[in-house]
């Protein structure tokens, strides 16, 4: 009699994960949209020749936030330096780090190693930037980010780590069946 687990109990395991890396799958991918409806959004602005500080004192408008503001002021101060080069340099970061984005979230949903890899080293390189935009500025969204990128680095770490737990442990009961 086989101590060796079946194939439904392999195949089991390996689709054990399969729900959770799909949400994060979703949460790389929305990010990758995000970053490419801001690209779009400043390509847009270049080829409107706009004044980027009007842009900018439409949108604290917009949203109702005071111009006498500190952070109201530093907005406008950036949108007054921005320039069409620069502009085009944001879109193709944003276009990179979208596709990026897109690229691990599909590895993510077809449940590939090298993308949970990719999640873990691409969460890790942030950590660092999002702790620095939290000491200096402290605020809600900063601890959100900080969370959910410290979770989802956490989830992926752990399904990784049980894949090669559950990998050494069929390792060990093929040369046990063998011995």
């Amino acid at each position: 009699m086989s101590s060796l687990p079946t194939t439904d109990q392999q195949v089991a395991h390996g689709h054990s994960h399969r729900a959770g890396l799909r949400t994060v799958a979703l949460v790389e991918t929305l990010k990758g949209l995000v970053a490419l409806l801001g690209a779009y959004w400043f390509i847009h602005m270049i080829r409107r020749d706009v004044d980027f500080e009007e842009a900018a004192e439409h949108v604290l408008f917009r949203f109702h936030i005071s111009p006498h503001h500190r952070l109201s002021q530093q907005f406008l101060h950036v949108a007054d330096k921005v320039s069409s080069t620069s502009i085009a340099m944001v879109a193709t970061i944003a276009i990179v780090y979208a596709t990026l984005r897109f690229f691990e979230g599909y590895g993510l949903w077809k449940q590939r190693v090298w993308a949970e890899w990719l999640a873990i080293v691409s969460g890790c390189v942030y950590l660092p930037f999002e702790v620095y935009s939290l000491v200096r500025h402290p605020n809600e969204l900063h601890w959100i980010i900080l969370g959910i990128n410290i979770l989802v680095v956490i989830y992926i770490a752990w399904v990784r780590w049980d894949e090669i737990k559950a990998a050494h442990e069929r390792q060990r009961l093929v040369s046990d069946e063998g011995a």
